[in-house]
């Protein structure tokens, strides 16, 4: 049994089989009053049932003699005007305050790690290359240092062989021309003579063997540069190396690179070169590979960011609406209240801070509905 102060509306639970006799009373603890509890049983007057109160009551001075008044005409309720928004709403503020913060965090940490992972796909195709290239200098260079040792060793034991005649041996050309990668080779020079003349003695194209090498420069046009740069280098006993642009058959200009090694105690030098990419290729397509790799990770993370954000942002809009309903209609019956619709059904069923302030609006009704009745009893 549920019992109201008349006086403050202060709520007491009271156990009627506790009470004895037929009337029991007790003091207010919030205002003092003096509270009387009939049992159920003894009570005789039928309660009074709340009525739906459409007046307010106020009290005016006398300023004459009474008026007649006519008879109320019959009204409708009076409607509750519509609540209108100031700013953003609840459901808004949570799509923009938790998203924007959501994808500007996911889109600059997906920036980041895929431009750290380009970064360090780059660094390792460019170090693996560096090495490579530094690998196959070397391999061209000990080649071009093991056919000069033989070329050397074949010269002495045949102190009878002129230099006219090294193309036509067939063991010294053997010899003097190798195979250097895949479409490398060596051949075999001598530094300058009397006349400052440079001549091949052993060639793959018997056609420039013993011409004057620095007639080459017409048909190797701009590339002619970087070769005799190179293959000048080689004299006085020093080995020489470096880079030159050959053009292929094809008209394709690709770098070759070339080691011009001394024959000892003899005037020759031996020269090996090669096209440099033919050791560099697997790490070209390694390159390639990684960059594929990182573009479909990059796709990958552009999917998950999307994805993610969809995801979140159809929670927050159903939990956005689900809250704002909830409030909507806790704000709808407050007007309903507030224009005298003490009846008005409270809906609220969550278990959270809502259903809290449900509880809090039910409990002002209920106030309320207590206090009209007072003031029904007083008149």
């Amino acid at each position: 049994m549920i019992v109201s102060c008349e006086d403050c509306g202060k709520q007491y639970r009271i156990q009627t089989e506790k009470i004895r006799g037929q009337r029991a009373r007790f003091r207010c603890k919030a205002c003092g009053y003096v509270i009387l509890v009939n049992k159920p049983s003894a009570v005789t007057d039928e309660p009074l049932k709340p009525a739906r109160p459409t007046l307010t009551l106020t009290k005016q001075k006398p300023t004459g003699p009474p008026k007649e008044e006519p008879e109320p005409a019959q009204t409708e309720a009076p409607k509750v005007p519509p609540t209108k928004l100031k700013g953003i709403g609840l459901k808004g503020k949570l799509m923009f305050f938790l998203l924007v913060p959501l994808m500007l965090g996911l889109a600059i940490g997906a920036f980041f790690s895929l431009k750290h992972m380009v970064g360090l796909s780059g660094l390792i195709t460019e170090e693996s290359s560096r090495i490579v290239t530094q690998m196959a200098e070397r391999q061209i260079a000990e080649h071009a240092r093991a056919v000069a040792l033989q070329v050397g060793l074949y010269l002495l034991s045949h102190p009878e062989l002129k230099r006219g005649r090294f193309q036509k041996d067939a063991e010294l050309k053997k010899i003097a021309v190798q195979k250097v990668g895949s479409t490398g080779y060596t051949a075999l020079h001598a530094v300058p003579d009397k006349n400052g003349i440079w001549r091949n003695w052993a060639h793959a194209n018997p056609k420039i063997v013993g011409i004057d090498m620095s007639t080459l420069k017409k048909p190797m046009g701009k590339a002619f540069h970087g070769f005799w740069t190179v293959f000048s280098a080689g004299k006085d006993g020093k080995e020489s190396s470096g880079y030159y642009t050959w053009q292929d058959a094809d008209g394709r200009f690709r770098d070759k690179f070339m080691v011009c090694a001394p024959v000892k105690g003899t005037p020759y030098y031996v020269a090996s070169t090669t096209y440099l990419d033919e050791f560099t290729r697997p790490v070209e397509r390694l390159k390639a590979r990684s960059q594929k790799i990182a573009k479909r990770v990059r796709n990958i993370n552009a999917g998950v960011m999307l994805g993610t954000i969809i995801l979140i942002g159809l929670i927050v809009f159903f939990y956005g609406r689900k809250v704002t309903g909830n409030i909507r209609r806790l704000s709808e019956v407050a007007d309903r209240i507030s224009i005298g619709e003490l009846d008005a059904e409270i809906d609220a069923k969550s278990k959270d801070e809502i259903g809290e302030l449900a509880e809090a609006i039910s409990r002002m009704q209920d106030s309320l509905r207590l206090s009209i009745e007072r003031l029904r009893h007083r008149q």
